[in-house]
């Protein structure tokens, strides 16, 4: 009977792989030996936290979206408001200066009228009144008042008053001097000579004799 010979016990479990380049080496552990290795697999999140947490992220983002809309909105609102009101002051402005300029010229149309008026018309001197005149008038400037207008006090200044049996209403029967309009106000009102029908002032009489005191 022989006797038993000393071999080496060997309780590693895994393969022995033999690579001629490098020898015998052992088949490294499976991922599910976590035991052996000493290594813990990590926690997840559960998918319904994940998606809520998704959906309220995707909810602030549109609210902030909606927002800055509004902002963007109500900023070009006024930007175009504030553009409105510079359009406006400036042809205010423009107005206002040529305006003023077109009534300092007022008393050069008034010669060139009265001297029309007279047949003094003539010449260069004609030629420089008639191109003055259409100046004006491309800038803006509108003559009004002819005889036979209906008086209105907004664009008459009444000089003389007088009755008439040829008017039904009170009327500019005359014009002493044209009226001039500019940018639709008006610059200088005509000034006129008004006649009122004469049954006026046949009822003018008669209430005037009713509040006379009696004696």
């Amino acid at each position: 009977m022989s006797e038993p010979r000393d071999e080496p016990i060997i309780r590693d479990k895994r393969r022995i792989h033999f690579d001629p380049t490098k020898g015998a080496t052992p088949e490294p552990a499976s991922a599910g030996s976590g035991a052996s290795s000493g290594a813990t697999a990590s926690p997840t999140e559960p998918a319904g936290v994940t998606g809520a947490v998704g959906s309220v992220e995707v909810s602030q983002l549109r609210t902030e979206v909606a927002e800055r809309t509004a902002d963007l909105q109500r900023l070009q609102a006024e930007y175009a408001n504030y553009r409105k009101r510079v359009d406006r002051d400036r042809a205010a402005v423009r107005d206002f200066a040529v305006a003023e300029a077109l009534t300092a010229l007022l008393p050069v149309l008034d010669d060139i009228g009265r001297a029309r008026e007279h047949g003094e018309l003539e010449g260069g001197f004609k030629q420089v009144a008639e191109s003055l005149e259409t100046t004006v008038a491309k800038l803006g400037l509108v003559k009004f008042g002819e005889p036979g207008d209906p008086f209105d006090p907004a664009h008459h200044d009444a000089l003389m008053h007088s009755y008439s049996d040829d008017v039904s209403e009170p009327t500019a029967v005359q014009i002493l001097q044209p009226g001039y309009s500019y940018a639709g106000r008006v610059v200088r009102p005509a000034r006129v000579a008004v006649a009122e029908p004469t049954a006026q002032l046949a009822e003018s009489e008669t209430e005037a004799d009713d509040v006379a005191p009696s004696e």
